[in-house]
């Protein structure tokens, strides 16, 4: 019998460098599985291999840019050689940005739609065809509850994140019925360097009022939700009620999003 919940799997995970990547990656190898990590921080990333090997896992990286086809192609290709298939792709690599339509440059946006959109779209065409091979497989997007309900000044990664879950839902109906799940996470603000890659990326990072959670709370719901799969995961339960509320009463919802949005920190 195995005495680990998740013995024998194989997960890749994109972003796994730091923040809720690396927290996906730490204890889904403590749970037994086999963990493929790639992101760009080849240092970083060694530095994770090296704390689950160290710890007994088994885990292999690969550094490159989830927006690049051919890295995409090359990371599965990797993992299904090193550990004999992959059950489980985890989509998490993405980067931020907070400001008015007015204060977006359209070469940000395009770089935001890049790696949000873009790194989970190629991350998923490169693992469909083994998950079809092997008839089951499991595609976890990591998106934000900003992509259910969008807020005053992420009008741009909010979009990407919205992006995501269209791709999910859509991707739902075409497997259906073929052992294959798809299910995306809203995470809320999150305590990650995601902030401090914002402020060294465009000069500033961002704060709110809203509830935060932890990368270990979200890799948790992952967790759970490898073990029992289902449609959409929220870390912080009570951000389901927003999802619901956006849609029954989306005017004083756009109130209530105001009041606990976030700011510029400079």
């Amino acid at each position: 019998m195995s005495s680990r919940p998740l013995d024998g799997r194989v997960i890749a995970i994109t972003g796994a460098s730091a923040g809720i990547g690396r927290a996906c990656a730490e204890r889904l190898a403590r749970d037994g599985a086999a963990v493929a990590l790639t992101a760009r921080r080849a240092d970083r990333l060694g530095d994770v291999e090296a704390a689950i090997t160290g710890a007994g896992g088994h885990a292999l990286a690969m550094a490159g840019d989830v927006t690049d086809e051919a890295h995409a192609q090359a990371f599965v290709d990797r993992a299904v050689r090193a550990f004999g298939g992959l059950d489980v792709m985890i989509a998490n690599a993405g980067a931020g940005y907070h400001g008015t339509l007015a204060e977006t440059p359209p070469d940000v946006m395009r770089r935001l739609m890049d790696v949000n959109f873009m790194g989970t779209f190629l991350a998923a065409r490169a693992a469909l065809p083994v998950f079809q091979r092997q008839g089951r497989g499991h595609l976890i997007i990591v998106s934000s509850i900003v992509g259910r309900r969008g807020i005053a000044g992420s009008s741009a990664y909010g979009a990407t994140k919205a992006a995501q879950l269209g791709f999910a839902e859509a991707l739902r109906t075409e497997l259906l019925g073929t052992g294959i799940d798809v299910s995306v996470v809203f995470p809320v603000s999150t305590r990650t360097e995601f902030h401090d890659a914002m402020r060294r990326d465009y000069g500033h990072a961002i704060e709110g009022l809203g509830p935060k959670q932890s990368a270990a709370t979200v890799a948790d719901a992952i967790a759970r939700a490898i073990a029992k799969p289902r449609p959409e995961i929220y870390p912080y339960g009570k951000a389901r009620a927003l999802a619901v509320l956006g849609i029954v009463a989306p005017a004083f919802t756009d109130r209530l999003v105001r009041k606990y949005g976030r700011r510029r920190n400079t």
